[in-house]
């Protein structure tokens, strides 16, 4: 197993995430210890087996957003604002924090903190904090609904199936602040609604096994009612399931909410809500 450090104050093997992420082969095991410290880099990994380990308050922060206008003239996108992007086999991170600061999905569009699409992903004790779009699970859906809607990393892959879990971990966000494509557990973690909007919106198979919530607790900083649904498909077989959780006064009791004009395929996404509490 490969060990290597980081730390700001250049006590360990690197200052920057980065530049250990690029010192690691791709077939080559490797933990990477992080010192306390904010960690100010978009970071970009694809590696068989990976494992990041926070060591104190450890806090990456990026600031890029999708309607940013390129050199190029066109708008960044969605799949390339991302804080953070993990591919490969296998991934764990723990005790990090992972931000994306470039604000208000009102004024800035989608603005992913996370990008994961790793095959087999476990995270404990990490908080991401955006706005809308937090966290993205891979796959993508097979088809854009439009052009260059997809345009990023693994654009043009074949959507395998991926999973992950995320235990004590803190989501916050928006809009659509947890979606995807990917199967995940969330199990006892803390989800954060910062503004009116949609907690969850799934894109996965009818045949694949979506979103699991088991044991979180769903809480907002707004003083407002009902303003935030649990879920509202992304494609039309997506999944979100949601077990012996609490919910907010923030949470809307009918829960879910079909994707703007595709009220008539409603029908065809599976949404389940069982031995939850909602205050």
């Amino acid at each position: 197993m490969f060990e290597l450090t980081v730390a700001k104050d250049g006590s360990g093997n690197y200052t920057t995430i980065q530049e250990a992420l690029n010192a690691v082969e791709y077939r080559e095991s490797a933990v990477i210890y992080i010192k306390e410290g904010i960690y100010r880099e978009k970071l970009f990994s694809d590696k068989k087996d990976l494992t990041l380990i926070g060591e104190g308050n450890v806090f990456i922060t990026y600031s890029d957003s999708g309607r940013e206008i390129l050199d190029n003239n066109l708008k960044r996108g969605t799949f390339r604002s991302y804080s953070a992007f993990f591919s490969g086999e296998k991934i764990k991170l723990e005790n990090l924090t992972i931000h994306n600061g470039a604000g208000s999905g009102h004024d800035v569009g989608q603005a992913i903190a996370l990008y994961l699409d790793v095959d087999d992903a476990k995270l404990s004790n990490v908080r991401l904090i955006g706005n809308q779009d937090t966290l993205f699970l891979s796959p993508l859906p097979e088809e854009e609904r439009e052009k260059r809607g997809f345009y990023g990393p693994r654009c043009f892959s074949e959507r395998k199936r991926k999973h992950s879990v995320f235990e004590n971990c803190t989501i916050s966000g928006s809009v659509d602040f947890i979606f995807g494509g990917g199967d995940a557990i969330f199990r006892n973690c803390t989800i954060v609604s910062t503004d009116d909007g949609f907690v969850t919106a799934p894109s996965g198979k009818k045949d694949w096994d979506g979103f699991l919530f088991e044991k979180c607790e769903f809480i907002s900083l707004m003083n407002k009612k009902e303003n935030v649904y649990l879920m509202r498909p992304w494609r039309d077989e997506g999944k979100a399931k949601f077990v012996k959780c609490t919910f907010g006064p923030h949470i809307n009791r009918k829960g879910f909410i079909p994707w703007p004009n595709r009220e008539d395929k409603a029908h065809l996404s599976t949404f389940e809500v069982k031995d939850c509490i909602f205050n």
